[in-house]
């Protein structure tokens, strides 16, 4: 009998990668492309140039299939998760009418003003790539949320016509919607040729980008919490209902139909930090990283776990990108004297993170009236032991990595495996496909830091937002 293998593709902001797995959760084999860098026209746009993220998923998974020694008919199913918050806008044909829009872009908090003759459609991410991997017009009801004229208590478009009055968007303009788990469409012969993926397998919906890497990272119950180490870092934990009014724990669909999530306030700018900062330090750093074997990060790893806790006092506010209603708002390290070397600056940034996370998923945890006990890191940064303690010993509680820390391509190939019929529900699939790799326990020595420090980090912006207000008025 020949074995089924499942693919999950998971284009977020700074790249597209695909992966194919067996049914036991095991990576086989993977492709990545980068996205391009944005175009930024005028301020408050973000663009994302030319047909970017077709073209990285065309070229990752022609990598990824390149390296796949199965028989490509024995793929079972491809699950789709793109990043969220998003917008195309399309063709009649189903080709972009002009460029699409980055989460980012401010002017996705704004009504559709429908301006260029040649749009048709209006989509998210999903509803595109969609498109051009099986030629229909669907796209999962879970990548729509704000912003669109959507029924999220009953997973449907509205029924409320001013509810499309007030996103400027008409009902024809807007693409079928199908549950997470379902099967969009099959992949056409024009995209086997522009991805190198076998014919008329199926391509199986999702959800949003977060729900996706919280289902494949196992976080169930309402006593865990995943924090996804993404270009926007948030928190999330499994939730029962739609909830109204909140402030701290927002509530998005599950990756699991009719079920919810509820998502923290996040880093717009996250891990995009920890990037930006080992690319001002330039090729001559990267040149030397090479030459004793490791990435730039892992160098500068090895210099920030030299750095006492607390970073001898630096402090770094991760306001790199502000919120739009908030935009005088800046990026800041204060503290700085003679001791202050990368490394510090390094150490810094993680303990920023991991700070601003911890305020975030304590308020969530607050508003819904929970305690968590169990924290999952997800993402590229949870590859670093020293940010995996920070965590801990900022948390105070266990911390957990997963064996697959690119969850959003598993949680995609879990939705494959449902449609396929290799597990009979979600949670079975999660049981056989989801293993932890190893825990961080907290230090009780840097807990007592921290805990000092946090109520300090915390006062930083009351004092620091007046003068930015003030910069704000002179340079933005």
């Amino acid at each position: 009998m020949s074995k089924k293998y499942l693919m999950g593709i998971d284009e977020g902001s700074q790249s597209a990668k695909i992966t194919i797995f067996d049914i036991e959760g095991n990576i086989v084999c993977e492709g990545k492309a980068p996205l391009r860098p944005y175009n930024l026209p005028k301020p408050g746009y973000v663009e994302h140039p030319d047909d970017d993220w077709w073209n990285a998923i065309c070229k990752a998974s022609r990598n990824c299939m390149e390296k796949f020694e199965g028989d490509p008919k024995d793929i079972v199913g491809i699950g789709l998760c793109t990043i969220r918050c998003c917008r195309a806008y399309l063709k009649e044909d189903g080709t972009l009418a002009q460029p699409a829009l980055s989460w980012m872009d401010i002017r996705l908090s704004q009504p559709y003003t429908h301006e260029n003759p040649d749009v048709k459609y209006i989509v998210a991410s999903s509803g595109y790539i969609t498109h051009r991997l099986t030629g229909e017009k669907k796209d999962t009801i879970a990548n729509y949320e704000y912003g669109w004229p959507i029924d999220v208590d009953n997973w449907k478009w509205s029924d409320d016509p001013e509810a499309y009055k007030a996103t400027g968007m008409p009902r024809e303009m807007l693409f079928d919607l199908v549950m997470p788990g379902d099967i969009l469409g099959y992949v056409t012969e024009e995209a086997a040729k522009a991805t190198g993926l076998p014919v008329g397998t199926p391509v199986v919906a999702t959800s949003n980008d977060k729900a996706v890497e919280g289902l494949g990272t196992g976080c169930m119950g309402d006593s865990t919490v995943c924090i996804s180490l993404g270009t926007y870092t948030s928190a999330m934990m499994e939730g029962k209902e739609n909830l109204k009014g909140t402030s701290y724990a927002w509530p998005k669909f599950s990756c699991m139909p009719n079920k919810y999530l509820y998502d923290s306030n996040g880093i717009r700018r996250g891990m995009w930090t920890v990037s930006w900062y080992r690319d001002i330090l330039g090729e001559g750093y990267a040149k030397l990283a090479k030459e004793q074997g490791m990435s730039p990060e892992e160098a500068l790893g090895r210099e920030a776990e030299k750095v006492p806790v607390g970073s001898d006092g630096l402090m770094t506010v991760l306001n790199w990108l502000a919120n739009v209603d908030a935009r005088y708002q800046k990026g800041i390290m204060i503290g700085f004297d003679g001791r202050h070397t990368r490394g510090h600056i390094y150490r810094s940034i993680l303990e920023a993170v991991a700070m601003t996370m911890k305020r975030h998923v304590t308020d969530m945890c607050n508003e819904v009236g929970t305690t968590i006990n169990k924290l999952i890191i997800t993402g590229g940064g949870s590859n670093s032991d020293l940010f995996m303690q920070i965590f801990a010993d900022v948390f105070d509680i266990p911390i957990v990595r997963n064996e697959v820390n690119g969850a959003a391509g598993l949680g995609s190939a879990i939705c494959a495996a449902v449609a396929a019929n290799v597990y009979d529900s979600f949670e079975s699939a999660v049981e056989h496909m989801v293993r932890i790799k190893d825990t961080f326990t907290p230090i009780a020595e840097n807990v007592e830091i921290y805990e000092k420090l946090l109520p300090v980090y915390s006062e930083i912006t009351g004092c620091t937002d007046p003068i930015l207000k003030k910069s704000y008025e002179i340079f933005d």
